[in-house]
This record gives C-alpha cells, sequence and structure tokens, in this order.
C-alpha cells in the first residue's frame, strides 16, 4: 500500500479505501489460516494485529482524505457495495460516522462563509442521494465504470462548489516528498558534531526551522532581494558543512515557487537571445 501511495499520480482519494480494503485483506487471510468464520469467527492474533494497523492508520488518517474519499462516485454504486465479498462490509461514504465527521470539518474549514457552508451541504446531498440531476439513468450507470475527475466534470455542471472542490482533491498526489523534507533538515540539526540534543529540542528546531521557512516566502526579500528563492536547494549539507550544488525537486505542493522559478529561468534565457543578437 505505502508503494502505491508514494506516487505522482493522483491517489489522495483512494487512501482511505485502501487503508480499509487492506485491513479486511489482513484478516480475510488470518481467518482463513486458522479455519475462523469470517462473520462469527474471533482471532485473538488479528486482534492485536489489528489495533497495530488501526494505530497507523489514525496516525496518518486526515479529514482532507475523508473529503476525497466522499468525492468519488463508484463509492456510492449498488455494484462496488456488494464486490467486498463475505465477511467485507462496504457502506458508503455518507453512511460512515468517521467519514462524515471528517467531512464535515472540512466543510466548515473550506467554505467560512454561512451561506456558501449551505450550499455546499445542499450540493453533496443532491450528490450523495442521487436526488435531482444526478438521479437519470446515464450518470448513475457512468459513476461505477468512469475516472472520478472525468465524471465530475461530464456531470457535476448542478453542483459548481462540489465540482470545483472534486477537481482540486482527485487530481492530488499522495507522496512522502513532505517527510522527506521534514528528514533532510532534521540531519541539518543533528549531525555528527551535533549529537547530543534532546529528542524534543531537535523536534522543536525543526518545526521552528520549517515555519520560519515557510514565512519567509511571503515577504518581498524572497522574490527581490539578492537572496531570493535561497531555499530552492534544500537543506542537503555534507559532513564538513559545505551546500550540495543540486537543485531539489519543487514539490508539486508549492505552484507559487514552482511558476516562479520558471518565469525567472525564462527570464534568463530571454536575455541570452537578446546578448547574442
Amino acid at each position: 500500500m505505502l508503494r502505491i501511495a508514494d506516487t505522482d499520480s493522483p491517489i489522495l482519494h483512494l487512501i482511505y479505501d485502501m487503508w480499509d480494503t487492506m485491513i479486511e485483506n489482513v484478516k480475510k487471510r488470518i481467518f482463513e489460516h486458522e479455519g475462523e468464520d469470517m462473520e462469527f469467527g474471533k482471532s485473538d492474533f488479528f486482534d492485536v494485529v489489528h489495533q497495530i494497523l488501526e494505530s497507523r492508520w489514525n496516525k496518518s488518517n486526515t479529514p482532507l482524505h475523508c473529503m476525497a474519499h466522499s468525492l468519488v462516485p463508484k463509492y456510492y454504486c449498488d455494484a462496488w457495495l456488494n464486490s467486498g465479498g463475505i465477511g467485507v462490509a462496504r457502506i458508503s461514504p455518507h453512511e460512515d460516522h468517521e467519514v462524515s465527521l471528517n467531512r464535515s470539518k472540512c466543510f466548515k474549514r473550506l467554505f467560512p462563509n454561512e451561506s456558501d457552508l449551505r450550499k455546499a451541504y445542499s450540493e453533496y446531498g443532491a450528490f450523495s442521494s442521487g436526488s435531482d440531476y444526478f438521479c437519470q439513468a446515464h450518470d448513475i450507470s457512468a459513476r461505477m465504470f468512469e475516472e472520478p475527475i472525468s465524471w465530475w466534470a461530464n456531470h457535476g455542471a448542478s453542483t459548481p462548489l462540489l465540482q470545483a472542490l472534486a477537481f482540486k482533491l482527485l487530481s492530488q498526489p499522495a507522496s512522502s516528498f513532505c517527510c522527506e523534507r521534514n528528514w533532510s533538515t532534521y540531519s541539518v540539526i543533528e549531525s555528527v558534531k551535533r549529537n547530543r540534543l534532546a529528542t524534543s529540542r531537535a523536534e522543536d528546531l525543526v518545526f521552528m526551522h520549517c515555519n520560519l521557512r515557510l514565512l519567509s516566502r511571503k515577504s518581498k526579500e524572497y522574490t527581490e532581494r539578492p537572496s531570493k528563492y535561497w531555499d530552492i536547494s534544500g537543506d542537503q549539507f555534507d559532513i564538513e558543512g559545505q551546500e550540495v550544488a543540486e537543485l531539489a525537486q519543487l514539490s508539486l505542493d508549492e505552484p507559487e515557487l514552482e511558476r516562479m522559478s520558471f518565469q525567472d529561468v525564462q527570464a534568463g534565457e530571454e536575455q541570452l537571445d537578446g546578448d547574442e543578437f
């Protein structure tokens, strides 16, 4: 599951179901090995494994995963709900208590305006219940087989707020790049020469460093002064303290930085072309 998730392809909306399916598959393997019934059997070994998997899930599960999960049309189809097999109970997102709570958190955060919030709830109600425009036969049949983002492009015009949100979330990759960036910062702060920092002190320094970096990107100096884009090469330093002269891969969650960098490169190329003539 981790290998599938750590890609540049849009997969944010699949994470919640991947976790759920993975746990059910583990349960099925263990129960088959122990000869227990999937519906009424009990396994002490699976109870221990389930606690471990659930604790990992609770750490990585966020309201945004649940919101993206709620916008996948096929999760409301009978064909998908009944395809889990014996002992695997699938429920649609609007009937799942945990998903519904986290979805409400996202709605309130994404739509601070009371009027927009009410409209977003109304649009989701029509989409999840298959009412209004969404009750048409061609709309229902396409839910199971059409790609989610394509489905919203073809059938979501009657719910503009939900359609715009679907375009944003269903095109988001899920990658470990942000975690690796923090690890890179941590390797600078706690090195061979500075190895007696307490864990809590090191965590605080990483937290401060990352947030000061984010704040600095909102200042004029970041785009206009000689030190502009100072952090674009990352935090990679060797043991002697010499900076590695390699451009860090731009993160997909920083479109402003990516756009500014490409504009800077294009301006330099245009200047070179002018010098040649």
